[in-house]
């Protein structure tokens, strides 16, 4: 129950805070902030990075972790679902008939840590907190403890369904979220047809709500590249990605041996790190282009500010990877156009949402070296080419990914959310 006076709190369930790969989570929750939301932050992991972005430390959000590896806290996980069966036994035999129909649908035992989860943050953090409302971000794991705590504890729940998780989740099981959860959000058209396709039959509200980046942020500056109208050889080309098979880094690779073959002079920046580091840098090798491309690991923001004020040309591969996962608007995308970089990316997902008609760079098949390198070549020498595409990127960005202003549709889903169960006797 809420203390008399006090705004309700907005609980946000995340699979591990901070990361520095969800750098769109975190501004996010700032920005909610900024608008007045009290926000109490639910993590499902603690941090695996030793440094996170600025925008994180200006988060006041509460945090608090649950058990994250089920043997060590499996006592205390029972003992605290007993404790909740017996206050609550009619949700929590609710509950715990829909976990044992999920298991049996896909045997997969996550669902009875993600019950455990959810009866722990029921029983343990939620009382006193003032969540009023529940909102998980991935449609995986984070929503499916947002779909035990809401049935546990009574509370409705929404969610954000972003890229991976939507494309590898079992269709059934993401069916059931949506047509359970109090309204879906998603960061791209592409998704929200999907998914509109995939729960048809039920009446859930579902949102598409472009993550957007902070416009102020990244600018070009004064200092050469970003801003440079003819840029000059050694041509610099830089990547941010994540190493995972859907970033489509050997195509990169590949497209920069093709402009290798052909004398054109560059030098690469790689930023990221991932699951896939070793077979991609092995990759880079079998290439021989470690002479050529510097890969610099995962970096904080003003690090990657850095280079993108020095670049001529960014790329990025994107394609759908073997087992359905691929990226829906990579942010670095945004960023890149943002600050008067052209890219050279490929027609994936929702990609072509943001680059459209020579606005921010050219798109190119996926797994098509020889087209990602003449794209980049293009962009490289013609100058009138290049000053179009450069100007319209950034118009595009500002007029339609700038987050304050998207923020807004988000809020407003929100600010009901939180009136509606308030208003509940």
């Amino acid at each position: 129950m809420l203390k008399s006076g006090r705004r309700p709190v907005l609980g946000m369930i995340l699979k591990g805070y901070p990361r520095i790969s969800e750098t769109f989570i975190s501004n996010e929750i700032l920005l909610l902030e900024q608008l007045g939301f009290r926000v109490h932050i639910f993590s499902m992991r603690q941090p695996r990075e030793t440094f996170s972005h600025a925008s994180v430390r200006r988060i006041e959000a509460a945090v608090d972790y649950l058990p994250e590896r089920m043997l060590p806290k499996l006592p205390q996980l029972v003992r605290e679902n007993l404790l909740l069966a017996a206050q609550a036994p009619v949700r929590y035999r609710q509950a715990l008939k829909m976990a044992c129909t999920r298991f049996l649908r896909t045997r997969r035992s996550a669902t009875l840590k993600h019950l455990l989860q959810a009866g722990f943050l029921v029983r343990r953090l939620l009382p006193g907190s003032g969540v009023a409302h529940l909102h998980a971000h991935f449609a995986h794991s984070p929503t499916s403890v947002a779909l035990f705590a809401g049935l546990l504890g009574g509370l409705p729940f929404s969610f954000t369904a972003h890229a991976k998780d939507i494309y590898t989740s079992h269709p059934q099981q993401l069916s059931e979220k949506i047509a359970r959860a109090r309204f879906v959000v998603t960061c791209t058209r592409y998704n929200r047809r999907y998914l509109q396709r995939l729960a048809s039959t039920c009446r859930t509200p579902i949102d598409c709500v472009y993550h957007g980046i902070d416009v102020r942020r990244f600018s070009a500056g004064t200092s050469p590249g970003a801003g440079e109208a003819r840029p000059h050889s050694p041509y610099r080309l830089l990547t941010v990605a994540r190493l995972t098979p859907k970033k489509g880094l050997p195509t990169v690779f590949k497209a920069l041996v093709w402009l290798r073959a052909r004398s054109v002079p560059f030098e690469h920046v790689l930023i990221g790190d991932g699951e896939a580091r070793a077979e991609i840098l092995g990759h880079l090798r079998s290439l021989q282009l470690e002479s050529a491309v510097s890969w610099l690991g995962t970096q904080p923001h003003d690090v990657v500010l850095k280079h993108y004020r020095r670049a001529d040309l960014f790329l990025l591969g994107c394609e759908v990877a073997a087992n359905g996962d691929r990226d829906g608007i990579p942010n670095v995308l945004l960023e890149s156009m943002a600050m008067g970089v052209p890219v050279v990316a490929t027609r994936v997902s929702a990609i072509p949402e943001l680059v459209q008609d020579q606005a921010g760079g050219l798109l190119v098949a996926p797994r098509n070296p020889a087209e990602m390198g003449g794209a980049a070549l293009r962009l490289l020498t013609d100058h009138g080419l290049r000053q179009r595409v450069i100007a319209r990127g950034r118009q595009r960005v500002r007029q339609h990914f700038d987050n304050r202003l998207l923020i807004r549709n988000l809020a407003q889903r929100f600010r009901t959310a939180l009136a509606e169960t308030c208003s509940v006797p």
